[in-house]
């Protein structure tokens, strides 16, 4: 796990344009617009992936803001990563892929353009509706069947033929684009120059350091684009090379001033979600943390090691190891099913339990269960802890 390549300045840049240095200093649209989208997951062991990005940037973050600020405008719900919130402003840098489906690329299933109609002339005509108010009681297999039409309803999405007004509960709420998007906001096709500059800056903001696989993952089809506009910002001093020993790929960084932080006497732990902007590339998270980390819920129990949802523990600028969580919210426990961490010591113990604290009561936890971690020592310490904090 220990970083061996990295000079100590690139990893605090690294961190800091995360913003992961000082939560509670940041507001949830300026985090979203720093780091250019906000994945959106189901899950629900905690609070989910959309939720905890944000509150692990802003310990003051509310869930309801997120609805706030889909339905005020300020956020669109597309693909980028994955399914993601992004800023309303850069709208206009989805419709290459929108034009991608539209030109016949279907969204997992092969398109039904019958059933697409029907779906898009009711929601003209009547308003923003969900994928229920499609169900039928007639027998599975017509043409307007609540599953065909569900499909239809993501065709179109991706397409761009519908927006996501809202959500009620988890569940998505289509509308015509022109009724969701704001009045005045530039809808002009990116040329491909455009488009290769918007994601170059984007990666630039967001990551601090980052590679070519950074920048076109999921456009393989910019890869030409992409590699021109970044020879052309490190010909003109924007961005520079940095050398990371063991790495497969090269990484780039912008050029600026490298500030010394001042080193705190405290030293911060986090819990951050297998889905954070930070730790989403795992090749990029080994590269420049040197934590190999894998997300074994998709694994059969049998093959898991760290457990179903474990969450990587960054501890300072290093990962320390990981931590599997469940969040019962209904008895208000919160239990750690294991810990793997390469040290622990009093600090350490101190610094996750005041983590974990505020982390439980973001999910509306206030109990704690540590059966799960096998060390005896290492689960006295850490309950030892939970009491002083």
């Amino acid at each position: 796990m220990n970083r061996k390549a990295v000079e100590l300045s690139t990893v605090q840049s690294t961190l800091m344009q995360n913003q992961l240095l000082s939560p509670g200093k940041n507001n949830t649209i300026d985090i979203i617009r720093r780091l250019g989208y906000i994945q959106i997951d189901t899950l629900s062991v905690v609070a989910r992936a959309h939720h905890h990005v944000l509150w692990s940037r802003n310990h003051k973050y509310r869930e309801a803001e997120l609805h706030e600020l889909l339905k005020g405008r300020k956020i669109f719900e597309y693909w980028s990563h994955a399914a993601s919130y992004l800023p309303m402003e850069d709208f206009r840098f989805s419709l290459p892929r929108k034009q991608m489906y539209r030109d016949g690329h279907s969204h997992w299933f092969a398109k039904n353009k019958r059933i697409m109609k029907y779906v898009l002339d009711r929601i003209h005509a009547e308003g923003p509706l969900q994928s229920k108010d499609f169900e039928t009681d007639r027998k599975r297999g017509s043409w307007f069947d609540w599953k065909p039409a569900k499909i239809a309803l993501e065709q179109l999405f991706m397409e761009g033929s519908l927006m996501v007004s809202e959500r009620k509960g988890f569940q998505k709420v289509y509308d015509i684009t022109e009724r969701v998007i704001p009045a005045g906001l530039d809808i002009a096709m990116p040329t491909e120059e455009e488009y290769a500059e918007h994601l170059l800056r984007n990666n630039m903001r967001s990551l601090g350091i980052f590679s070519l696989k950074d920048v076109i993952h999921l456009r393989s089809n910019m890869q030409r684009a992409v590699k021109h506009t970044l020879s052309e910002f490190i010909d003109s001093g924007l961005i520079e090379e940095v050398k990371i020993e063991g790495a497969k790929t090269g990484y780039y960084r912008t050029v600026e001033k490298r500030k010394t932080n001042k080193t705190s006497k405290t030293v911060n732990a986090r819990l951050l979600s297998p889905f954070d902007n930070l730790v989403i590339r795992r090749e990029r998270l080994k590269d420049i943390f040197g934590f190999d980390y894998t997300l074994e819920c998709y694994l059969p129990e049998h093959k898991r090691k760290y457990g179903y949802f474990s969450l990587p523990i960054l501890y300072g600028n290093q990962f320390l190891g990981s931590l599997d969580p469940k969040a019962d919210r209904a008895s208000g426990v919160f239990y750690v099913k294991s810990l793997h961490v390469e040290r622990f010591d009093t600090e350490i113990a101190e610094a996750l339990a005041t983590e974990l604290k505020r982390f439980a009561a973001f999910n509306s936890c206030t109990e704690f269960d540590l059966i799960g971690i096998r060390k005896t020592t290492m689960r006295s310490a850490l309950k030892s802890a939970l009491q002083k904090v």
